[in-house]
């Protein structure tokens, strides 16, 4: 009978060292546990040392820190009938861990499922150039629309960012084209404003030489300095009658 005897013993011991071990839980700092009592909740605990109740108590850990979600890549056409794949990551956590657990079957799959749904919709209301060019603006509208939703489950939308916009080949194609004659416009537009430009200031100068007569004198020696200047060994230029008027003798000189 004494192994009886050790039984009787031991085998209390080992129960309530099962059960101290199932009543205690320790708790991080980034944790909370959703403690329910015979299926009532019984409110959000933690951190640090909680103690539940054995076959009436059940707690749920909840991860208060930041999740980082890779949104699939999602087709969607574009408002001006354009077919693109667009994929994204969102930061979010959870702040009511209550909420959390009680309000939706599975908050992570069920704000992936979200945000897929929310890509599609947000980036197909913008055309293709929007979509390039104000990124910040598509990853704000998203974030908005995210928060709002998921506000009834506890969690918060911090950031959402587009990875990448893909375009097929013919329309990558396409857009180079459209770029490369954006750029040929620029440059004849900017060609023409300086011939514009030079034109403006041939009528003033010309208008200044009207008046003055002399100018014309001087801008034509500085012509023939500036050829003089060149590698030839024979120079013909003609000579303005008017450079001579002030040679000529007057009529009347009879010397």
């Amino acid at each position: 009978m004494p192994n009886l005897d050790f039984l009787a013993y031991v085998l209390p011991v080992v129960v309530l060292v099962v059960l101290v071990g199932y009543a205690v839980r320790i708790l991080r700092e980034y944790e909370r546990g959703v403690v329910f009592t015979l299926g009532r909740l019984q409110g959000a605990k933690g951190p640090g040392l909680i103690f539940v109740i054995p076959l009436v108590q059940q707690m749920v850990r909840v991860d208060l820190r930041t999740r980082v979600l890779d949104v699939p890549p999602q087709d969607v056409i574009s408002r001006d009938n354009v077919s693109v794949r667009v994929n994204a990551v969102v930061y979010y956590r959870v702040i009511e861990p209550e909420k959390a657990i009680i309000q939706v079957e599975a908050f992570e799959q069920a704000t992936s499922q979200l945000a897929q749904t929310t890509l599609r919709s947000v980036v197909g209301q913008h055309e293709l150039d929007q979509m390039l060019a104000e990124r910040d603006r598509l990853n704000a509208d998203v974030q908005r629309i995210l928060d709002e939703q998921t506000d009834a489950w506890g969690i918060k939308v911090s950031n959402v960012e587009l990875k990448h916009i893909d375009l097929d080949e013919k329309m990558v194609r396409a857009i180079a084209r459209q770029a490369e004659a954006e750029r040929l416009r620029r440059a004849k537009i900017i060609d023409a404003e300086g011939e514009l430009q030079a034109a403006e200031k041939l009528v003033e100068a010309g208008a200044i030489m009207a008046r003055r007569p002399e100018s014309m004198q001087l801008r034509y020696l500085g012509t023939l300095a500036n050829i003089a200047g060149e590698k030839s060994s024979t120079i013909i230029f003609p000579l303005p009658i008017d450079l001579l008027g002030g040679l000529r003798r007057p009529s009347g000189d009879s010397r």
